[in-house]
């Protein structure tokens, strides 16, 4: 197995993978951190790439509703901290937006590997989402997720969605 074939898959009552990534700001942040509270980590491939702003923008306006559910929300690509900011300022997003460049938390979590993208594998981010529970425990896992209408569909997963 090399380096860039797929991890293994998490699923729902797996301990989460611990990490602490340098977020926008290069500052530090820890998924220990929110220990007894419930967070929804995302994978992407690319901050400020269409598929990525949409996602982004999406759970930046449904974040009030998850906050309200006490459901807070991390992004993670391998984007350097410098893009990020750009992408967090030029979408005015206001969750924290994490740098792994070295895509160890990515292939911790099973989000990198081999993908098929219009037709053709390659090797890459595999947009995934992740719910962990207070105690830490995977809750939800979810694989190769469409950019358009994924929170939509989060939010109807955990019976947060309105109307």
């Amino acid at each position: 197995m090399t380096e860039t074939a797929t991890t293994a898959r998490l699923s729902a009552g797996d301990p989460a993978p611990a990490f602490t990534l340098l977020d926008a700001d290069e500052r530090e942040v820890s998924l220990a951190s929110y220990r007894g509270r419930r967070v929804v980590v995302y994978f992407y491939p690319a901050a400020s790439t269409p598929g990525c702003t949409k996602q982004a923008c999406d759970f930046r306006d449904n974040l009030a509703l998850l906050g309200d559910a006490g459901i807070d929300v991390l992004g993670i690509s391998p984007d350097k901290p410098s893009k990020l900011a750009k992408f967090r300022d030029a979408q005015s997003l206001t969750f924290p937006l994490l740098s792994d460049p070295d895509r160890a938390v990515l292939q911790a979590y099973g989000a990198f590997g081999e993908k098929t993208m219009y037709g053709k594998k390659t090797v890459g981010v595999i947009r995934s989402t992740f719910v962990i529970g207070a105690d830490g425990a995977i809750e939800v896992a979810q694989y190769n997720v469409r950019a358009t209408g994924h929170v939509a569909k989060l939010l109807r997963d955990l019976s947060l969605a309105t109307g």
